[in-house]
């Protein structure tokens, strides 16, 4: 359910229709009486009943009871819009809508002919047509699903161009005669059928729907009162014409309707537009236009110079005006300048008589039908004519003049930035990221607007935290006067603008605008005095002008202000630190270089300045209204605000999408349409493959490469003969591929769905040569010996030991080829080990190219880090960037000071080593002075005396001692931890002198790459040198990318190859940036392979503000968005960490998942739970001292039972010897999380025999970690919330690895649909707690399968907390307790509780707890805290 709208116990008893339909006989009647009664009821403007339809939605009516009996034949008109309800219902409740129709797919066909009809049976009232039109608008969201885009793609096919009039039908001809071919074939089909064309759904469709919508506009307003449903009517509809223009397959045919209705000028001049209940309406109009007027050629799918267009269109005016218009030949000759804006245009139409301008624009332009009934109105016609001719600002000039940082205006605009209770039952003013975009341009302005939004929704939070705290006032003096206090801000004490610069050429606004702010820390504890002086160059702040009231508003009356209101805020402007300085004006946090780390002084007096870059277009704008009268925000701010650094990178990551924007994005050829959403399978063949793949460690033996790949393969020796016995590593060459066959098998195998290929690409890869048909019917295998890698154990290769299944192997293949890979990693699959072999293999195959690795978090960069170290890839090639660097559990640096310096460090030790060769030579001179003289000492003596050896062995082969006696190096290999030579066999002989020789070569390889630091004297320089240079394999979170990404173009940055973990995890624009971190080279992108790796099955991006989630769709990953399109991946499918038993729980959501042999096998996961008679168990929690859920504040659900019922469970875990670090406790809700802590804190943590578990936190912030055991509450007793989510139950079902104890409300959540086949699953047990009391001690010996003598826990929490206590009595009477006390233990009480920063309250947990805990930032729909960077 929406925050807000959820339907409690006493309404679903009260409804006049079951909890759950399975078993109902159908009854017509009855589904009528159910509509008119029920669901056609809605009160005032709101178009449906959300509880009525929540209610029989999440009892199933539509899969038990509507659909199955669904006859499009004989289905009443309430049967259809029931369904319609249903399906809306799903979209609003963001579950699975079109899963329950595939069963029945060609009746599914027929029941939307019956929707597309549905306004010819009867007429439809406005909240009808409401509905109606939203289950329309997620029709045309859902084309990635076959069943419903085969049937909606007709309705805007060239077939909907025969309701265009005439003059529209010449114009759109005229601007791409390549249509004209299609489009006389059509109407030759038309003349020759005996129907009239005019009465096809496909051509009356769309134009009535938009004449319908015109006349319910024309009568929303009634004098000065606005019908509040057909104002929503309106801008549903105004949605759903945004939603066409938005994507190309509805928009290349559907635009020229809109036009030839004139629908955006038609809403621009209608009543509502200008009526104060038609705000959002407006706001809707505006982004249609944007749409409308995009720069994209409709057909080709091109983006078009907008300027040049609007030349062009104004010439061919004015050359029509100067042959057909007498009154507009001045005009005609005018220069095109001069018809740029919307006042010249009027001035010059003003001329013509009403009959002469509808003569104009409907006979000689042809931009409307004479028909048209507005076509009398002069306003109209003027209007039609400005909006075809005026200029408009391009959308670079745009994203360039609008400012980075909110106002106050933006914060508390709810059409633009909604309240945190998003219904989903009005519309908003937003973009969408849906499946497709019209160009890069539209791409990145979707993505920069929701991103900004998102930023302030989050900014507008802190901001209303900071002034209930601060508690301002007005003092004796009319100032105002801060009686609280916060420690996010402090009072300003003095505040001036220092500098404005002059604009840049052709700009207006300032280049900069420099200001200084003074603000005392005199009151402030050593610990907030730290963190205001921590803050340092390009931190944001906010600057705010608080003005309360001098008589505070009563509570009453408060609850309906908003918070500039109730507070007193007047102005909120952000600005970016330049540089700080302290009483004595010392400079504070200098990262120039100014000042030298010998000259630092600690910061002196109380009194901090701090110098600040204000936003230049803000300003410029806010100049621009103090001109016109407007007060000056900058002379009375009177507060500053900082924000966590972790929260406070929005700047930079907006920053980063804008410069995107002005650059020519050149994204790979192969992976741009991908990004736009048009999948072309050609595309995934057009790169050069290769075909022999060194796979180094990745096969344990020659069986596990038999097992790897199916069909014939053949060994062979580097000769080309048989391998009888073949040994890896080894090299495989692969078949040559038949081009067409492939893109067939893709094609076929990934069902592309929707006909998404642009026309420029329809003809592309068709052909096939004699070539590419041949087929190489075995796949080679030549099994080598590789080089002896020296003589010492650190020159020893470091091997894989994991021995990966086909599937992985497969990823791996495909990771090492040149293009997109994608790879699904279920839980426990072994995406980091894939991921780290894709890479080592990556490496020795390609070894000049460099590699970029992302991934969402730092945890999971440091986990794939720490094993790439663990192959054969050299540590100096390593290089980690980031604040997380620091928690790698490694000895070395690899961040890239430590990398600098250990780079200078191996320096000295192989210039030791070169002096110590040189010893043994008996080479004189100082050869190992610097890298170059070792160099020189390199080819004049080392690489001199090998040569002479090689020719003195290769001439004397038949002496086996040869090798020993000529081998040049001896002394210096003197102290080897093995005898070099044997002197027995030549061979052996020569590849150990070999080895030798590699390790010689090997050190004067790297004193050549120390060379660049023994150069450059700056540790910038050398840094930069490391990381452009050096590093073959750079990692880094993806907001790390984003925030320098100006940094990385700066310095030069390149990669070949970017691979990316948790990619389901990030957003879209977050996934992109680390795409084009480096310039283009001659046109062309340097990007060969992208690898994402990521389980879209899981949970997706945060996304804190519900309407951007659920309207926006800001949540959706790039990744998951290419599954949609049916994008060809690799879906890991055997899973290593749960038992076979727990991991049916959510293998059922994968295809195919099954199990490794560690699992089956292991001991630990054959044994049973000590304690307990099952491996995993649903326990029903049922009221607990009378109630069940709660809610002390909104949004925040607490349930004191399973809370209990949990704690006890853990208790009497810790007593049976089950390590605390090994359980987690996890819930669904932030609410439930902090009182589970209480009790916690309450109950175990200062107990020494209890102690804190491992975890105590939500199921969202647990993903991507596991353990041994886990304790889930589900908290809800009413609905089921946000766990109807299915990424959200399969996150918190994967988390446990041989225990999984389930507390929750059973009947509430075996009803549910969605979660049906892991309920399911659960209750085939016992929903009574089992245990087994006969045994004292974990582990147990009882295997698995045994259920012991299990007892049931019958009377819940209360029963549970006698059987601990009694159980601690039992252990304290035979000294067991006693024991467990002196044996050494892992500091239970230690747990980590507090991971996500926030204080826990010292609650004693008794029968009437307190209502009110801290942190009550989670809510109901997205209890996750934003994962921290």
């Amino acid at each position: 359910m929406a925050p807000g709208q959820e339907v409690d116990a006493a309404g679903a008893r009260s409804a006049p229709f079951p909890a759950s339909w399975t078993s109902e006989r159908f009854d017509p009647a009855r589904v009528e009486q159910i509509y008119r009664m029920e669901l056609a009821s809605a009160e005032g403007s709101k178009s449906v009943p959300l509880q009525r339809v929540a209610l029989l939605e999440i009892g199933q009516y539509l899969e038990n009871y509507l659909w199955p009996h669904f006859d499009h034949q004989a289905a009443s008109f309430e049967h259809v819009m029931s369904i319609v309800l249903m399906v809306n219902e799903k979209f609003r409740e963001n579950v699975p809508a079109w899963n329950c129709f595939h069963g029945r797919k060609q009746v599914f066909s027929l029941f939307l002919h019956r929707v597309f009809t549905l306004q010819g049976e009867r007429s439809l009232n406005l909240k009808e047509k409401t509905n109606y039109l939203l289950f329309l608008i997620h029709s045309f969201q859902s084309l990635e699903d076959p069943l419903v885009a085969d049937s909606v793609l007709r309705l805007v096919s060239m077939e909907l161009w025969h309701s265009l009039s005439p003059g529209r039908v010449k114009l759109e001809l005229f601007h791409d005669e390549k249509l004209l071919k299609p489009w006389l074939k059509l109407q030759k089909k038309a003349a020759a059928s005996s129907a009239n064309i005019q009465e096809k759904l496909e051509v009356r469709f769309l134009p009535s729907l938009m004449k319908d919508f015109l006349q319910v506009l024309d009568g929303a307003v009634v004098g000065s009162e606005a019908d509040a449903s057909a104002v929503l009517f309106c801008e549903r509809f105004v949605e759903f014409l945004i939603d066409l223009l938005s994507q190309m397959p509805t928009r290349r045919f559907g635009k020229a309707v809109v036009n030839d209705l004139a629908v955006v000028v038609k809403c621009k001049l209608s009543p509502l537009h200008e009526h104060p209940q038609g705000a959002l309406f407006r706001k809707l109009v505006e982004l249609l236009q944007f749409y409308a007027d995009f720069e994209l050629d409709d057909q080709k799918g091109l983006e078009v110079n907008v300027l040049k267009r609007h030349c062009n269109f104004i010439h061919s005016f004015q050359l029509l005006a100067f042959n057909q218009e007498p009154k507009l030949k001045e005009m005609a000759l005018s220069n095109v300048g001069a018809l740029n804006n919307r006042k010249e245009l009027t001035k010059w139409l003003s001329k013509l008589s009403v009959q002469e301008l509808k003569d104009l624009v409907c006979n000689k332009l042809m931009l409307i039908p004479a028909s048209d009934t507005w076509a009398d109105r002069v306003d109209f016609l003027k209007e039609v004519l400005i909006s075809a001719f005026e200029k408009r600002q391009s959308q670079r000039d745009f994203i360039n003049g609008l400012p980075l940082y909110p106002t106050e205006t933006v914060m508390w605009d709810e059409s633009l930035v909604p309240s945190v209770n998003y219904t989903g039952e009005a519309s908003l003013a937003l973009h969408k990221l849906n499946l497709q975009f019209l160009t890069l341009n539209d791409y990145l302005l979707r993505n920069f607007h929701l991103f900004r939004l998102e930023s302030t929704y989050e900014i507008r939070e802190n901001i209303q935290e900071v002034l209930e705290k601060v508690a301002a006032s007005v003092g004796d003096e009319g100032r105002t006067k801060f009686r609280g206090w916060a420690r996010m801000a402090t009072p300003v004490k003095s505040f001036k603008i220092t500098q404005v610069k002059e604009p840049n050429i052709g700009d207006i606004k300032p280049s900069s605008v420099t200001a200084e702010v003074t603000f005392s820390i005199a009151r402030c504890d050593p610990q907030l005095r730290a963190e205001w002086d921590d803050l340092k160059e390009h931190d944001v702040l906010f600057l705010l002008t608080v003005m309360p009231h001098l008589k505070p508003p009563s509570s009453e009356i408060a609850q309906h202000m908003t918070v500039p209101e109730k507070y007193g805020l007047k102005y909120v402007r952000g600005c970016e630190i330049v540089e700080i300085r302290d009483e004595v004006n010392h400079l504070m946090n200098d990262f120039t270089g100014r000042v030298k780390r010998e000259e630092w002084k600690p910061p002196q007096g109380d009194q901090r300045t701090v110098v600040l870059a204000l936003d230049c277009a803000q300003y410029q704008i806010d100049m621009d209204a103090k001109a016109e009268g407007e007060e000056d925000p900058y002379s009375s701010f009177n507060l500053l605000m900082r924000r966590k650094p972790k929260e406070n990178n929005f700047k930079a990551i907006l920053e980063s999408i804008r410069d995107l924007t002005n650059e020519d994005c050149i994204v790979p050829d192969w992976l741009q349409d991908l990004v736009l959403g048009y999948f072309n399978p050609v595309k995934l063949q057009k790169h050069k493959q290769l075909h022999t793949v060194d796979f180094k460690d990745t096969f344990l033996d020659a069986q596990h490469l038999r097992e790897s790949f199916p069909g014939e393969v053949k060994f062979v020796t580097p000769d080309g003969d048989v391998d009888e016995s073949p040994a890896p590593p080894f090299r495989v060459t692969f078949p040559k591929l038949n081009t067409k066959t492939a893109i067939e098998e893709i094609a076929d195998g990934n069902d592309t769905k929707v006909k998404r290929s642009r026309k420029r690409k329809a003809s592309s890869g068709n052909g096939t040569t004699d070539s590419e048909t041949a087929v190489q019917e075995a796949i080679i295998v030549e099994s080598y010996v590789p080089p002896d890698p020296g003589p010492y154990p650190q020159d020893q290769p470091k091997q894989n030991s994991v021995r990966f299944t086909p599937v992985q192997i497969e990823a791996i293949k495909s990771g090492v080829q040149p293009g997109l890979t994608m790879v699904v990693g279920p839980p426990g699959t072994g995406k980091t080990d894939t991921a780290v072999q894709i890479l080592n293999v990556l490496y020795h195959n390609c070894p000049s190219q460099r590699t970029l690795l992302i991934t969402h978090s730092n945890q999971a960069l440091n986990d794939l880090f720490e094993k790439i170290m663990q192959r054969d890839v050299p540590a100096r090639y390593l290089l980690r960037l980031g604040q997380g660097e620091q928690e790698l559990e490694t000895e070395l640096d690899f961040s890239r000071q430590g990398r600098v310096n250990a780079m200078l460090t191996r320096r000295l030790e192989l210039l030791a080593e070169v002096e110590r060769l040189a010893r043994t030579l008996s080479v004189p001179d100082d050869v190992a002075y610097t890298c170059e003289t070792a160099a020189h000492f390199w080819l004049l003596h080392v690489l001199a005396r090998w040569e002479e050896f090689v020719a003195a062995c290769e001439a004397t082969e038949d002496n086996p001692g040869i090798v020993m006696e000529k081998f040049p190096f001896m002394d210096f290999f003197s102290d080897t931890p093995h005898l070099l030579f044997s002197g027995l066999s030549y061979a052996e002989d020569m590849r150990a002198a070999t080895g030798c020789f590699k390790h010689l070569k090997t050190m004067f390889q790297e004193l050549e790459e120390c060379r660049a630091f023994e150069l450059l004297k700056t540790t910038a320089d050398r840094a930069n040198y490391l990381m452009t240079k050096q590093a073959k394999i750079v990692a880094m979170t993806c907001t790390h990318a984003a925030l320098k990404r100006r940094d990385f173009l700066r310095i030069g940055f390149k990669y070949d190859n970017l691979l990316m973990e948790e990619s389901a995890q990030i957003l879209e624009i977050e996934t992109f940036i680390p795409m084009l971190l480096q310039r283009q080279e001659d046109g062309r992108a340097r990007l060969k392979r992208c690898i994402l790796i990521g389980d879209h099955h899981q949970l997706p991006p945060v996304v804190k503000n519900m309407a951007y989630q659920k309207f926006s769709h800001l949540d959706q990953s790039l990744f998951a968005r290419f599954v949609r399109l049916g994008v060809p991946h690799v879906e890991l499918n055997a899973q290593g960490r749960a038992r076979p038993s727990i991991a049916k729980l959510y293998n059922w959501r994968y295809k195919d998942l099954g199990d490794l042999p560690d699992v089956q096998e292991e001991q630990s996961f054959l044994l049973g739970n000590a304690g307990f008679a099952y491996d995993y168990q649903l326990i029903d929690v049922p009221d607990y001292l009378g109630r069940g859920e709660k809610e002390p504040s909104h949004w925040f659900y607490q349930n004191l039972g399973e809370a209990e019922y949990v704690v006890s469970v853990y208790q009497y875990m810790r007593l049976l010897g089950y390590p605390a670090n090994k359980i987690s406790i996890l819930t669904t809700y932030n609410g439930q999380k902090h009182l589970i802590r209480d009790v916690i804190e309450s109950r175990c943590a200062k107990h020494p025999l209890f102690g804190r578990p491992s975890k105590v936190t939500t199921a969202d912030r647990f993903q991507g970690q596991q353990n041994d055991y886990v304790l889930l509450s589900l908290v809800r007793t009413r609905v089921v919330g946000h766990l109807r989510d299915v990424r959200r139950l399969v996150v918190a079902m994967s988390r446990a690895r041989l225990g999984l104890y389930v507390f929750c409300r059973r009947s509430l959540f075996e009803q549910c649909y969605e979660l049906r086949p892991t309920f399911q699953k659960l209750l085939q047990r016992p929903d009574k707690l089992a245990l087994v009391l006969d045994e004292s001690v974990h582990p147990t010996s009882r295997r698995v399968e045994e259920t012991g003598n299990a007892y049931l826990v019958q009377n819940g929490v209360q029963e549970m907390a006698e059987i601990v206590n009694n159980k601690f009595m039992q252990m304290y009477g035979a000294g067991t307790v006693l024991k467990q006390l002196e044996a050494p233990t892992n500091n239970p009480a230690q747990g980590e509780i507090e991971e996500d920063g926030n204080p826990i309250s010292q609650m004693v947990v008794d029968e009437n707890p307190r209502e009110t805990v801290v942190d009550q930032s989670g809510v109901d729909e997205n209890p996750r805290d934003p994962m921290e960077m």
